[in-house]
């Protein structure tokens, strides 16, 4: 009895002893963040210099090129790319678009939604089938739809906390919405944008086309141009929407997903990935998505090196390519993983924005999450108490049928669908201190990733 209870205080002992280690070190690296952070400046820079970064573009190239050259002045041990063919869309020439009302022609602001057709150089003018629903569609006679546009009209839902719970309940429309009103004879397709914010912003995004069926226009129109279009054929059911776009979907193009890595010391091969992705979307800065997530990838390894941590395993920075519009980086990434025989033990994703931390979502198994639970009060102090289930990253995502332990960065999420996918997404709505944090909290992670495992 006398031994078990030595035993017992021996390894309370030790495992208080290794809490106040790794709770010193974990104030080091929030300490470096705040101080001496280079997150921000970087930011200023892809955000202000590059810009716009969708897949095939220039702008794509230059963010390729910079970030390889900050992570060579960084000092990183290695920095390579992984060359990834992606698609090349174009929007072309502005949008237009007007409702007719009678004599009344009232201007109304939409975007072409990546991976659309054009509309054809006189534009597309038909009557207006509004809906909330694919059901509600469904349940409606060909001939009532046939010719006509249809106008997706279901908001995000206002009483959902977890905004990205009310994106996902939306999103569908923008996703798949032209191909089930083609289904049904449709000339065109209209979506309400993603966002619970009434503004004149066309918040644009991917959609796709199912095969063997007609490929229509389809754009995203502005919640305050949607609720007036609504408005407007409640008045009057026999409008009439033109809208004209000039997009065109060219030749995939070559491009890359951008590494870093610090070697591991002890466990080289095993490896935790850290990153973002690099393109944007065409009418944004992209700053919350994905500049944020980016910089403080990079910024995770550089506060490690800056500190003197030598990681026991290998962390590695990746910049992925084509996540908005096709995800060629991540699957292209796991590939070549699976290839090399790579054992990612973990891979950490920052894809929702540059706010407040709040938290990890974890994808893996109980045992596996249950093994991260302990380190809940080492990142409490910070403001890290949702981790649990959830949520890891569709870049990552890819590492799951690896064996790939997921987790998902998760910042505040009240104003992120306030500028996703717009115009608005600018360095100046990153606040310096919370991008900062954020960097942070995810380098605290790696380096509790790194040193127990999973």
């Amino acid at each position: 009895m006398k031994k078990t209870l030595t035993l017992l205080f021996t390894l309370v002992v030790g495992f208080t002893q290794a809490q106040n280690a790794d709770s010193v070190t974990i104030r080091k690296i929030y300490n470096e963040a705040l101080a001496n952070g280079k997150s921000y400046e970087w930011l200023r820079y892809l955000t202000k210099q590059i810009g716009p970064r969708l897949s095939g573009s220039a702008g794509a190239q230059k963010a390729v090129d910079w970030t390889k050259q900050i992570m060579e002045q960084q000092g990183f041990d290695r920095v390579f790319l992984q060359d990834v063919m992606v698609p090349h869309w174009v929007r072309g020439a502005k949008e237009v678009a007007y409702i007719q009302n009678g004599k009344q022609k009232t201007n109304v602001p939409i975007a072409a939604l990546g991976g659309s057709v054009a509309t054809g150089p006189k534009g597309v003018e038909a009557g207006v089938i509004e809906v909330k629903s694919f059901s509600e569609l469904r349940a409606m006679s060909p001939d009532k739809v046939k010719g006509k546009i249809v106008f997706y009209n279901r908001p995000m839902d206002p009483t959902k906390i977890n905004t990205f719970e009310a994106y996902g309940g939306a999103v569908d429309q923008r996703a798949n919405g032209a191909t089930e009103a083609a289904k049904l004879g449709a000339v065109g397709a209209i979506v309400r944008s993603m966002t619970n914010v009434h503004d004149d912003y066309p918040h644009v995004g991917g959609m796709r086309y199912a095969t063997g069926v007609a490929l229509i226009p389809t754009a995203a129109i502005s919640t305050n141009g949607a609720d007036l279009l609504s408005k407007s054929l409640q008045e009057n059911p026999n409008l009439t929407f033109y809208f004209k776009q000039n997009c065109e979907s060219l030749p995939d193009a070559k491009s890359y997903n951008v590494v870093g890595e610090i070697k591991g010391s002890e466990k080289p091969d095993e490896i935790i990935v850290v990153g973002g992705h690099l393109d944007s979307w065409d009418l944004a800065e992209g700053a919350h998505d994905d500049g944020a997530g980016c910089v403080q990838s990079i910024e995770v390894l550089r506060i490690l090196k800056t500190l003197g941590i030598k990681p026991k395993r290998t962390i590695r920075a990746v910049m992925f390519m084509n996540e908005e519009n096709g995800l060629r980086g991540g699957i292209q990434y796991a590939d070549l993983a699976k290839k090399n025989n790579e054992k990612t033990i973990a891979a950490v994703e920052s894809d929702n924005g540059g706010f407040t931390p709040r938290g990890f979502g974890i994808v893996g198994t109980p045992e596996q999450r249950a093994k991260v639970m302990p380190w809940k009060p080492l990142l409490a102090p910070y403001g890290l108490l949702e981790i649990g289930p959830g949520g890891g990253g569709a870049d990552i995502g890819p590492l799951a049928q690896l064996g790939t332990v997921l987790f998902g960065f998760k910042p505040d999420s009240q104003r992120y669908f306030d500028y996703h996918h717009t115009m608005v997404d600018r360095f100046e709505t990153v606040s310096q201190r919370e991008l900062e944090l954020g960097a942070a909290s995810m380098a605290a992670l790696v380096y509790l990733l790194d040193q127990y495992g999973l």
